[in-house]
């Protein structure tokens, strides 16, 4: 099943406190980037976002999924009603990731 265009507007709209928010369409889905840095997607109209340390020391019962088949476990986010929440994710998950690898 293909995300909505709806559902990414209005996890974009969660997230519009922050600058710097990109997004681009992959096979009915969409691949999410804050600063450069792809922190996750929207995957059958869920917000999932890497499994690193600093997600799951924010969200220590979220669960792990799979956005699809044979792709690494992502976790959930199921608190997309709290923009604050968010905010704190999106800014401990983009000091957790590695730099963009240079060509």
């Amino acid at each position: 099943m293909a995300s909505s265009k709806e559902y990414l507007n209005f996890i974009l709209e969660q997230l519009s406190e922050l600058e710097g928010f990109a997004y681009r369409a992959m096979m009915g889905e969409y691949i999410i980037y804050y600063q450069s840095k792809i922190i996750g997607g929207i995957y059958d109209d869920r917000f999932l976002v890497k499994n690193v340390k600093a997600a799951k020391e924010i969200m220590p019962d979220a669960p792990l999924e799979l956005p699809y088949d044979g792709a690494k476990e992502m976790i959930l986010v199921t608190e997309i009603d709290d923009k604050a929440f968010l905010n704190q994710l999106i800014t401990s998950l983009y000091e957790a990731l590695p730099d963009k690898k240079k060509k």
